[in-house]
């Protein structure tokens, strides 16, 4: 059967997105991949912009507190109507909803980080995307702010679909549990199905040089440790040891007085998915960080692999270790919003 012009036209024509809470671009490349033309994006961090600008020249990015922006005025420098953009996007920053902060049953946090919902409902009431997509940690799933914003866009004419999802099952090395929100007033839609198979860290990471011998500034990235960290370090078994594993006599006196966060100063394992990549991917006391094999920690760059960004995407190392690794960790990886983005970009196609 032939196809109508007009199918044949809403298959070529480009659709846009806007990348709202930016960060260093993990959401506008997974956008980008699945198809979408970015056509705007903010944030208001100074180094997360200029990591953004240096990996997407391309994308008008405004940068300031989403708070101060109007939404109209996005919509008219992008010359475009209410309701004709194809795809709004974004991660309101959820720190205030980590684990850490609501596992004592405590899932509406007072932190004002968590009142940013809002601002993305606010540009969702002027904008009238065609869709949406929202993701989060899986605590903001309970929370009253999130629950209202759902309720508003039903309003509106939005039909939604939440889950908590493992980014593992949608190409991306590591287990991260997140929430993703898809909603549109055009189609029903739907989450991705899951990859046919899951990626470890033998597979993300080989080929890499060593840092010591690499051109890449950013896997290049020293540590400076004291002799009783890097004895420690070495001590620890290959591919997957942890601190648990050696003699009472060479475990730090705060882990002996804790059987929590059993994790800290231990191994990745080569076969297995790396731990959920945190600002702290840099440090051994913050998780399991320690690379497989070798006696140090992960690279920055090994991180931001296992985040789901390519090789090849760039960082300013002179920003610093710390501010790197918050952009990393903080990032949406890739992969798992290309699979999403890509389920809303075939409703699209059927359907405008």
């Amino acid at each position: 059967m032939k196809r109508t012009l007009k199918e044949v036209g809403a298959k070529l024509r480009p659709l846009h997105a806007i990348d709202l809470f930016s960060g260093c671009g993990g959401l506008s490349l997974g956008l980008k991949k699945a198809g979408f033309v970015v056509i705007a994006a903010v944030e208001v961090d100074p180094k997360a912009q200029e990591t953004y600008r240096m990996n997407h020249p391309k994308v008008r990015l405004y940068s300031q507190d989403i708070r101060e922006l109007d939404p109209g005025d996005v919509l008219r420098e992008a010359n475009i109507q209410p309701g004709e953009l194809d795809l709004l996007a974004g991660c309101p920053p959820c720190q205030g909803f980590s684990r850490l902060r609501t596992r004592n049953q405590r899932t509406s946090v007072k932190d004002e980080r968590n009142n940013l919902v809002a601002d993305f409902l606010r540009f969702i009431e002027v904008m009238k995307p065609k869709t949406v997509m929202l993701e989060n940690v899986p605590a903001l799933a309970k929370d009253n702010r999130f629950l209202k914003m759902r309720r508003e866009i039903h309003k509106l004419g939005y039909e939604t679909e939440v889950h908590i999802l493992d980014a593992a099952d949608y190409g991306v090395p590591q287990r991260r549990k997140r929430l993703i929100m898809l909603a549109s007033n055009v189609h029903m839609p739907l989450i991705a199905g899951k990859a046919s198979r899951r990626i470890t860290v033998r597979e993300a990471l080989t080929g890499l040089d060593s840092p010591k011998s690499t051109k890449d500034e950013l896997h290049a990235l020293g540590e400076n440790r004291s002799k009783a960290v890097r004895d420690l370090i070495a001590m620890i078994p290959k591919d997957g040891g942890s601190r648990t594993d050696l003699p009472k006599k060479y475990q730090l006196e705060c882990h002996k007085r804790s059987n929590g966060f059993r994790d800290v100063y231990g191994r990745m394992s080569w076969d297995e998915l790396a731990p959920t990549i945190t600002s702290g991917c840099h440090n051994p006391s913050k998780g399991r960080f320690l690379h497989p094999s070798k006696n140090r920690t992960i690279t920055l760059r090994e991180a931001a692999i296992l985040q789901g960004f390519p090789r090849e995407y760039r960082f300013k190392v002179d920003h610093g270790k710390e501010s790197i690794a918050l952009m990393i960790g903080n990032a949406l990886p890739p992969p798992f919003i290309t699979a999403h983005a890509r389920a809303l970009r075939k409703g699209l196609q059927e359907t405008t």
